[in-house]
This record gives C-alpha cells, sequence and structure tokens, in this order.
C-alpha cells in the first residue's frame, strides 16, 4: 500500500504519518499490542500512577489516551470507508482523560483493552477494498482519507510508545 499523501491529513497528524515510513500498515497495526505487551508486562502495578512531572499523565493514563486514540480513528476510518460523508468532530483528549477511569484499572487490563479494540480494528482494515482506502471525509473540520486514519493509528502508538520508553520507563 502506498503511504498518504500530505493532502490526504490535517497538518497535525504529519508527526504521526512520519513515524511510520513504512507501507504495510496491517502489519505494523497488527504487532503493536504486542510491543506495547512486551514493554509494559514486567511494569508493577504501582508504577501505573506514575508520571514524571506535573500536570502530566500518568502511565495508565497514557494507556486510556492510547485506547481512546484508537477507537476515535477507527471511527472515523469505518463511517469514512462505508462512504458516510457526515462531518464527524473532534474530541477533547483531556476530558476524555478525565472521565477515563483509567486509574482505577489494572495496566493488564488496559493492555488486553487495547489487544482487542486494535485486533478488531485490523480485520476492518483487512476487509477494505483497494477503493475504500481512498475514500475521502472531513473529521475535525480537515479532510482526511481511511488511508491517513490506519497510518495515523499506528504513528499515534509509536509517539507514546517512545514517551513512555524516555519518560516512563527510563
Amino acid at each position: 500500500m502506498k503511504r498518504p499523501e500530505n493532502n490526504e491529513f490535517a497538518e497535525f497528524y504529519s508527526g504521526y504519518v512520519s513515524l511510520v515510513p513504512e507501507t504495510q500498515i496491517i502489519d505494523i497495526l497488527s504487532g503493536q499490542p504486542g510491543e506495547l505487551r512486551a514493554m509494559l508486562s514486567s511494569v508493577p502495578e504501582e508504577k501505573g500512577g506514575f508520571t514524571y512531572a506535573d500536570g502530566k499523565w500518568t502511565l495508565k493514563q497514557v494507556l486510556g489516551h492510547i485506547i481512546d486514540g484508537e477507537r476515535v480513528f477507527a471511527y472515523r476510518a469505518h463511517r469514512i470507508s462505508h462512504g458516510d460523508s457526515t462531518p464527524l468532530a473532534g474530541f477533547d483528549q483531556n476530558t476524555y482523560i478525565e472521565n477515563g477511569r483509567s486509574g482505577q484499572r489494572t495496566i493488564s487490563g488496559l493492555l488486553e483493552e487495547f489487544d482487542l479494540q486494535r485486533r478488531s480494528n485490523v480485520l476492518l482494515f483487512a476487509s477494505l477494498r483497494d477503493a475504500d482506502w481512498d475514500r475521502r471525509g472531513t473529521a475535525s473540520d480537515a479532510e482526511i482519507t481511511v488511508r491517513a486514519l490506519a497510518f495515523i493509528m499506528a504513528g499515534h502508538v509509536r509517539h507514546h510508545l517512545a514517551i513512555l520508553r524516555s519518560r516512563y520507563l527510563a
């Protein structure tokens, strides 16, 4: 599959897309739950409430945010890939964190939820026809393609994996 062009997503997402130079997007998406689990499976539960600075999210909140992003990006991809041209609203990630209750959950439970969400999304992407990847819709007041959403999903996780490595687990 070809990588998305810059006109397939809002500039805000270019950082995420740039983190995915590969083109085998379904393989990348399929491998990320295992990568996340390998990184965090030995982290003690008490470290789930760790934050590296005042005002920053806890480790569990970062996992909750990854899950929130997964759901929102997948919902957008699902609707757009099915020809729904209704403009889709953005979301306030901090409101989601405040109300997501990630801190009351276990690290393993959050990892399991991400794994299930991602497996479902991989099945969605694997079912798409070539033309579906090119479909365009509007999300957060910007045009976006289904292909771009898949790359954004992978890049979003890579972005947070790097943050977890450097700021939470270093």
